[in-house]
């Protein structure tokens, strides 16, 4: 097995959580900063990292790192880099790139002097005089440069990690399947307590919730652009895909609700949930927030209310919030989970969050408020 170096690359706010899940899936040498989780490994490490993260954005493999002040620095290092380790004589390699706070701030320059660095590598390694066929797997190289550091990694997961493969249509402004993941795991939600969504959406929150309560691997339903590596066998992908499949609980009793106001988002949410394979575990209702009841205890509301950024749904979104605080007063044993970037959620709710956490939502700075509910009684021995 081939010793890597890797990168999970988050949202702003939740490098912490990510690295938690790095943790647990018993990587090691963990590295966290801005936007970027590094940790160590091999071949089986990148096809658990990619199956497994639930709120990283992409996995991708360091190939090098270094300081960068002019192009020729970049061109010679670049050169300098082991690619015909990693991409076969046949590969697709195009490059993208970004740079901030650099000298070298002309991405479309960084991106071309990479290419022919990378071209020029491979055709000492390969002998060949003539351009690359490009007709093979896909190796996508990115050269991103901060402060004058340049990092070049190969993305091994294609599609970003937040395409799960059960949500093929979508809401206007649905949320990020990974963020959804993030937003349940900043909980205090376990399985065994009923959950619910008042503003479901395209269902996204309920599916995310099903998949951590039953234990099921984000990425098992979809492909990643490593899977056609021709370095890594096929074997480690049937392991690391029956392994998954071992420790799902696919028969775990779940109580899980989500409701809308638009009957067309629950018909949304409901094929979206059948192609999950939990339409036996989520119960979709159309329904207006005001209306939520339940006759449960300690159960956990996390919910992506619309925010009102527009002018004319300000007072309406105001009126959902003032609904949603109503709602949900009578149940103290209920814990609330709210993300909005409205900076008055808190007056129209009626209560001041326990807690509160700045997340981004894509680009816009939210705030995710917390309400804890009442703790269970101890069970006496």
């Amino acid at each position: 097995m081939t010793q890597l170096r890797l990168l999970a690359t988050a949202a702003m706010g939740l490098e912490a959580l990510v690295a938690n899940e790095v943790r647990a899936l018993g990587f090691e040498n963990v590295k966290v900063e801005n936007g970027k989780v590094y940790f160590d490994g091999d071949e089986k490490t990148l096809v658990k990292a990619n199956l497994w993260l639930r709120t990283a954005d992409r996995v991708k493999l360091v190939v090098g790192e270094f300081k960068v002040e002019t192009f020729d620095e970049l061109f010679e290092q670049t050169k300098a880099l082991p690619w015909a380790d990693f991409i076969p004589e046949d590969g697709e390699f195009p490059v993208i790139g970004r740079s901030v706070k650099s000298k070298l701030f002309s991405v479309s320059d960084c991106q071309a002097i990479v290419k022919k660095a990378v071209v020029d590598n491979l055709k000492t390694a390969y002998n060949r005089k003539t351009w690359f066929p490009e007709d093979g797997a896909l190796y996508r190289i990115e050269v991103a440069i901060h402060k004058d550091i340049a990092t070049l990694t190969l993305d091994t997961s294609g599609t970003g990690l937040h395409k799960r493969g059960y949500r093929e249509l979508h809401s206007g402004a649905p949320i990020k399947e990974t963020m959804a993941a993030a937003l349940i795991m900043l909980t205090n939600w376990t399985p065994d307590k009923p959950f619910a969504d008042p503003f479901c959406g395209s269902g996204t929150l309920p599916i995310e919730a099903a998949m951590i309560g039953q234990n099921i691997a984000p990425g098992l339903n979809r492909e990643f652009a490593s899977e056609k590596w021709n370095w890594i066998d096929k074997k480690v992908w049937y392991e690391a895909v029956g392994e998954a499949q071992d420790v799902a609980k696919y028969d775990l009793p779940l109580e899980i609700q989500g409701s809308d106001i638009d009957h067309k988002m629950i018909e949304l949410s409901k094929n979206n949930a059948n192609e999950a394979g939990f339409e036996d575990f989520i119960t979709f209702k159309q329904m207006q927030v005001r209306d939520f009841t339940t006759r449960k205890d300690y159960g956990c509301l996390v919910t992506n209310p619309p925010y009102g950024e527009r002018l004319g749904e300000r007072e309406e979104v105001a009126q959902m919030y003032r609904d949603l605080g109503m709602a949900m007063k009578p149940y103290d044993t209920w814990s609330v989970y709210v993300i909005t970037s409205n900076e008055k959620f808190e007056e129209y709710y009626g209560r001041s969050a326990t807690k509160k956490r700045k997340l981004y939502n894509g680009d816009l700075k939210t705030d995710y408020y917390q309400y804890f509910g009442k703790r269970p009684p101890r069970q006496h021995q």
